[in-house]
């Protein structure tokens, strides 16, 4: 559970995604994800 800050109040838009929005984010993610394992394993073979 996440705590709100004090005197701070999360407003949250519970709309759902659009099937184009959800697409953007998988991506985005996918693309996050490979960049990681790329540093991953540049950073062992530079060790």
């Amino acid at each position: 559970m996440i705590k709100e800050p004090l005197n701070i109040d999360f407003i949250v838009d519970p709309k759902p995604l659009t099937k184009t929005e959800e697409k953007i984010i998988s991506d985005f993610i996918k693309a996050d994800k490979k960049k990681r394992i790329v540093r991953k394993s540049s950073t062992k073979t530079h060790a």
